[in-house]
């Protein structure tokens, strides 16, 4: 089998196109529907569905497509370390940061520590709502990724850091009051206007069972993602927000808005590091891997963070 075929195959379903993935590769459409004609030969399965709007993969070619990541990576791995022989730890090491999660915040901090002491290793960082982390650390897209929950999941194994209260952030004209450490109880959000994010976020989903379980219906006015408008939406008075300490204490706008704790009941969610199954670690993930560990135990020791807790941090 040539690993070439394999790994075009993989651009396919990344692109989800067989004419871009011939562009970005440099190969005539025809030929690289050719070596995908001789994959399905050689598998004696239909690998792709073609349609106006591209490709999508069969159950078959699903299952290739993560076989074939994981053969590809291993492949890159073996020359970066192969061609580095005994000296410093070399290579690229991808982390994938769950949007609206602590993880979020340990970025920079990491960033500042591989290059202080991993000079030799290319961190590759990414921050998306529209990816799934879960599933791109099983088929080898990210070699880890910091989530919300911890699974189980089939493919990836999670390593818990820590467990995150949520607060309440909302504009100082609210009828909240200036005292920021009376817990707000989740009934007094029954009509207040509230910007979330959208439901297949684990956040809205903690949010939605809260209220749920308060038999209370959220009053979400918007949805919103991104970041900065969401500060902005909140200090102009828009609407309310409920989110984990490390990414309120980012929106909140001095003078204009307050965090509160919440009760009745305390909105909680795990945040873990999300690790393969079946790749192997390099020796680099590894190393970033431990750094990653050692960053999340600073960020609940140091006491800045209210609202967070340490767990146990041996993989499932």
């Amino acid at each position: 089998m040539d690993i070439r075929r394999l790994q075009a195959f993989v651009k396919i379903i990344d692109v989800g196109s067989i004419s871009r993935a011939a562009d970005i590769l440099n190969i005539a459409q025809p030929a690289l529907s050719q070596q995908l004609a001789s994959l399905e030969t050689a598998f004696k399965q239909k690998l792709l569905i073609r349609s106006k709007m591209g490709v999508t993969p069969t159950a078959a070619g699903l299952e290739l497509y993560r076989h074939a990541q994981t053969l590809s990576k291993q492949l890159d791995r073996a020359m970066v370390e192969v061609s580095n022989g005994t000296g410093p730890l070399v290579g690229k090491v991808s982390v994938g940061l769950s949007p609206y999660c602590s993880g979020s915040s340990l970025a920079l901090g990491l960033l500042q520590e591989v290059r202080q002491k991993l000079p030799g290793i290319t961190l590759h960082l990414s921050e998306s709502f529209d990816d799934i982390y879960s599933e791109m650390v099983m088929t080898g897209r990210v070699d880890m990724a910091i989530i919300h929950g911890a699974g189980p999941i089939k493919g990836v194994s999670f390593m818990p850091l820590m467990k995150e209260n949520f607060f309440l952030v909302a504009h100082k004209d609210f009828a909240f009051g200036p005292d920021t450490t009376t817990p707000i109880k989740l009934s007094d959000l029954a009509n207040i206007p509230l910007l979330a994010p959208p439901d297949y976020n684990f956040v809205r989903k903690r949010i939605n069972v809260a209220f749920a379980r308060k038999q209370i219906v959220p009053n979400i006015v918007a949805e919103v993602e991104a970041l900065l408008t969401l500060r902005d939406a909140v200090a102009a008075g828009v609407g309310c927000t409920i989110l984990p300490w490390a990414v309120a204490s980012k929106i909140v706008v001095p003078g204009q808005s307050l965090i509160y704790p919440l009760s009745s009941p305390t909105i909680q969610e795990d945040v873990s590091l999300c690790i393969p199954e079946s790749i192997p670690e390099t020796e680099a993930g590894v190393a970033v891997r431990e750094l990653l560990v050692l960053l999340a135990k600073h960020m609940v020791t140091s006491q800045n963070w209210p609202g967070t807790y340490m767990m146990d941090t041996t993989p499932d």
